[in-house]
């Protein structure tokens, strides 16, 4: 009996939907179409030429000292865009850190990251 293809789109995380070069974030950083705000993050959004949204994260020692805490930060944001990048269109999106995020707790950085995926996807 043939697979027949699901209505639910598979959520996977690729290699092509990572921003990987320096001159990729470059592209972001130097001319965003939107910058979005949050408490502790911060995300750069651009249009791309590629049929796929791509992320990339900069996540500095300075703002988040412990690679623990890096890490942490970055599997939720990449959580969040493997289950989001369906709806998203074809944009490069950088995430930073803007000030230390010792107090915060796990459900609101979730929050935080779900907050700027939501305005991504409205406009």
């Amino acid at each position: 009996m043939p697979k027949s293809l699901s209505a639910t789109p598979t959520a996977n995380f690729t290699k092509e939907q990572r921003l990987l070069t320096p001159a990729a974030f470059r592209e972001v950083f130097d001319a965003p179409e939107r910058k979005i705000h949050q408490g502790h993050l911060m995300a750069f959004v651009r249009a791309s030429a590629y049929d796929k949204p791509r992320i990339g994260m900069a996540i500095t020692k300075r703002k988040v000292p412990t690679a623990v805490a890096r890490n942490l930060i970055k599997r939720h944001i990449r959580e969040q865009f493997r289950t989001k990048a369906f709806k998203l269109e074809n944009k490069d999106i950088v995430f930073i850190v803007k000030k230390s995020i010792k107090g915060i707790d796990n459900k609101e950085l979730k929050n935080e990251i779900n907050n700027i995926f939501k305005k991504i996807e409205k406009k």
